[in-house]
């Protein structure tokens, strides 16, 4: 080949090197602005789920008892003082955050009356925070599957940025309430030995 093939050669090869530098670079600025969005939504999400629970016990008061009022306030105070974003207590904020929800499922899982409005607000802010987190670690997920490739390391194509942590917490919703059939309910509400009888 002329040395005028191998320029051309070379000068095709530069520009598709170019073109694939400056695509994975866009793509990875995108995907890290995505990780910053995702962690802020679900930090107020989580926030939003800590100032429901002190609804819950504000409303709820009479019909909790001391230590549930006071395990729950300690969590969510320490909820609202906390961000996710801070990397450097992004494990105690991982701990605290399970505390809150397991305490949470098991509160609303046990036959205690509480506040109709503030138990309502208190499940919409865990489902929140349930959809916020996977929408969080798929972006985080994404972002580290193109900084592991070989080309995107080889050439440190992320610069100097952190590499994204997966924000690991048990966000299992708590159980909803199953109504009885209105019959159910009028039936149970009929004296018993009438139901007894027909029972015969």
């Amino acid at each position: 080949m002329l040395p005028i093939g191998w320029f051309v050669v070379a000068v095709v090869l530069a520009i598709l090197l170019t073109m694939w530098v400056t695509f994975t670079l866009t793509r990875l600025d995108r995907l890290h602005a995505r990780v910053d969005a995702a962690e802020a939504a679900l930090d107020a999400q989580l926030v939003r789920r800590a100032v429901a629970v002190g609804h819950l016990i504000d409303a709820s008061r009479a019909h909790l008892g001391e230590d549930d009022r006071a395990a729950l306030g300690a969590a969510a105070q320490r909820v609202a003082a906390g961000t996710v974003t801070d990397r450097a207590t992004s494990n105690e904020r991982q701990v605290v955050e399970n505390t809150v929800g397991r305490a949470v499922t098991a509160l609303l899982a046990e036959p205690v009356p509480l506040d109709p409005a503030a138990e309502s607000e208190l499940r919409e802010a865990a489902a929140r925070v349930l959809i916020a987190r996977r929408f969080y670690n798929d972006a985080v997920r994404d972002t580290r599957s193109l900084r592991a490739r070989r080309m995107p390391r080889l050439l440190h194509l992320a610069g100097h940025r952190d590499q994204p942590e997966f924000f690991d917490i048990d966000d299992t919703l708590p159980p909803t309430p199953v109504a009885a059939p209105a019959d159910a309910r009028l039936d149970a509400a009929r004296p018993l030995d009438e139901r007894l009888k027909e029972d015969r």
